[in-house]
């Protein structure tokens, strides 16, 4: 019940209502600098972006910065594997200071698509 209540709070900031995302379930991040590539879990999807998950101590936060625009990797939900790669903005990096996901920092993804 707790978990709905801190989902209800979030969205009701948010610009654009979010939906579950059934298109793609989790992304991979790789960047110069970095050792190796970080993958995700993608949280949930707007009609413009994704939110991912990231410990506040991960050491990928030193390596993003709000307006970074990178070309990820996302892969489908389902049994196929299908991956596809994107361009994408880091749109914001927020910490979440209480609550269930309390040392955690939330990164707003912002999918480029030519054809939206």
């Amino acid at each position: 019940m707790q978990d709905d209540t801190v989902i209800s709070k979030r969205e009701q900031k948010r610009s654009e209502p979010r939906t579950k995302i059934d298109e793609f379930y989790r992304v991979e991040i790789s960047k110069t600098g970095l050792d190796y590539a970080y993958q995700f879990k993608i949280w949930n999807m707007s009609r413009h972006g994704v939110c991912i998950l990231v410990k506040e101590n991960s050491d990928i936060l030193n390596h993003l910065e709000v307006g970074d625009i990178l070309n990820m990797k996302y892969f489908k939900d389902g049994l196929s594997n299908q991956e596809e790669f994107l361009k994408t903005e880091i749109r914001h990096i927020t910490k979440d200071d209480q609550g269930l996901f309390k040392e955690h920092y939330f990164v707003g993804l912002s999918i480029n698509r030519s054809s939206d």
